[in-house]
């Protein structure tokens, strides 16, 4: 039987998956590693710590699973987006990796952003700012500030294309992880000449473009026998872990929005071409499956419902530990004890501020509509059906594209919980699909892998072998008018309190 290993690249842990051709998971572990942040804005990793992750998980997969290395027909990657690895001319890195979520390269985004325009940025890379998050930001920084290193770099890659070379030798990206570098041109697919020239660097730098779900070829064998695998299985390129998520939820065609509800809420959104908001709200990126792209953004997600756990559920906490229950099934259950709307008590959930689409940094978590009727469940609902009223946001702003969303999958935690998807078809008004597979970043990793090997004759049919529908939300019809005043209200009130956000600025924390 032909299997195919796929590599998830998060950034706090390494996860390997082997799956047969119909999408079962023949075995599967997750690794995890500690990121290093010598001060308030930095954030790096080891790369090597990445490097023996993957090869501790990789050995227990092959363990567990027990297949023979020579069964394993690909390989599949999917990885987080915008962390920067520098190399020498060996391929060696010359620095620790700077991870997407340090924030250094203030200064040079906002030189950078100055000198091009932010709308220009937007309109050559389809993100909608220049932010400390985005290579081109970084690279500008090392060049100011590690001038040696940046002399010594040869080449300057993403993660996925970090682990290509050191499987194969070769030095490819792929559109949609160089989608946020802002200095990838998402409409001609194709380098950024002016914003190379402001950076100092040239193509000769970069890797070789090639698309998603491409063989790049077989695992030098070196690499072969230090990992345990065959030598003759295929290394492909694979996508952003948004864009695998979307795939291994079956998110491949125009009409279909995913959100991945973790600690934060992934959205994507499936589209024909790159389509740029009038209003600078939702980023274009091109997509995993080669000629589409994604309207892809991220906005409050779990790490609410997990801030009300942390807080305020320790009873619920110790009685899951006595029972074997999850806390968040036990808080779902008691949500799902209020009537839709919560009796009129409605949350902001911004609690970090607002994202997309709002972007204001400064808005803070409110509850409104309480009374002395309202007990804990209705506040445990409220935070869900305010992170459903985001999503609808979102649609709507999609929608207001031109592009019409007509069904939702779901994955990440907040796909484990069918009260929080139940709220969430009612209040969107549409059907909301979840997976078998929960791991779908791997599993959308091992599709485009065994496309691109002949395991399956195109993306289509491999997501037909591949994800199996768990469970379908269908809208209820007598909720949706009284989600419809509910959301009215949720817009109503943000609306009414930004006066009183912007008089926060400034203001800190007690702890800070």
């Amino acid at each position: 039987m032909e299997t195919i290993l796929a590599f998830d690249l998060d950034t706090t842990a390494f996860k390997c998956a082997l799956y047969d051709p119909q999408g079962n998971v023949l075995a599967k572990i997750s690794e995890e590693y500690q990121l290093i942040t010598p001060n308030p804005d930095s954030v790096e990793m080891d790369v090597e710590t990445y490097w023996l992750a993957f090869r501790s998980a990789l050995g227990k997969v092959l363990k567990n699973s027990g297949v023979k290395p020579a069964s394993i027909k690909a390989v599949g990657i999917s990885a987080q987006g915008e962390t920067l690895i520098l190399v020498d001319k060996d391929g060696k890195p010359l620095r620790r990796a700077i991870v997407w979520l340090d924030n250094r390269a203030q200064q040079e985004a906002d030189e950078l952003g100055n000198k091009f325009g932010h709308r220009s940025v937007f309109e050559v890379s389809g993100q909608v700012k220049l932010v400390p998050t985005w290579p081109a930001s970084k690279i500008l920084w090392i060049r100011k500030h590690e001038p040696q290193v940046f002399d010594n770099t040869a080449k300057f890659l993403l993660i996925e294309d970090y682990f290509i070379h050191r499987l194969t030798g070769e030095y490819v990206c792929e559109g949609s992880m160089v989608s946020s570098t802002c200095y990838w041109n998402i409409r001609t697919r194709d380098w950024w000449p002016e914003m190379l020239q402001a950076l100092g660097i040239s193509t000769s730098q970069l890797p070789n473009y090639r698309e998603s779900g491409e063989v790049i070829g077989k695992i030098c064998p070196e690499i072969a026998a230090e990992l345990g695998l065959d030598s003759s299985t295929l290394v492909c390129t694979g996508a952003l872990d948004q864009a695998c998520g979307a795939i291994g939820v079956g998110n491949i065609q125009p009409g279909i929005f995913s959100e991945n509800t973790g600690a934060a809420l992934a959205i994507c959104a499936s589209i024909k071409q790159a389509t740029f908001d009038p209003q600078n709200q939702m980023p274009c990126h091109y997509h995993g499956i080669p000629g589409l792209y994604m309207l892809h953004t991220f906005t409050s997600g779990g790490i609410v419902l997990r801030w009300f756990r942390d807080e305020f559920a320790s009873m619920e906490k110790l009685v899951g530990a006595s029972s074997g229950m999850d806390t968040y099934d036990i808080l779902g259950a008691e949500a799902r004890k209020v009537p839709p709307g919560c009796e009129g008590l409605v949350m902001l959930p911004h609690l970090q501020g607002a994202m997309a689409p709002e972007a204001n940094p400064q808005a803070m978590g409110v509850y409104y509509g309480f009374t002395l009727h309202h007990g804990r469940s209705h506040f445990v609902r409220a935070i869900m059906e305010a992170v459903c009223f985001i999503v609808r946001q979102n649609i709507e702003v999609i929608e207001g594209m031109g592009n019409p969303v007509n069904e939702i999958r779901a994955l990440g935690g907040g796909a484990r919980s069918s009260v929080w998807k139940q709220i969430e078809a009612d209040i969107t008004g549409r059907p909301v699909l979840t997976t078998k597979n929960e791991e779908a970043a791997t599993l959308g990793a091992a599709i485009l892998a065994g496309k691109a090997v002949g395991i399956y004759s195109s993306i289509s049919e491999a997501v037909k072998q591949m994800v199996q529908i768990k469970e379908s939300f269908e809208p209820t019809r007598e909720n949706i008018p009284i989600y419809n005043d509910s959301f009215r209200t949720y817009i109503g009130l943000y609306d009414a309190l930004c006066p009183l956000f912007a008089q926060r600025k400034g203001v800190k924390n007690a702890d800070q």
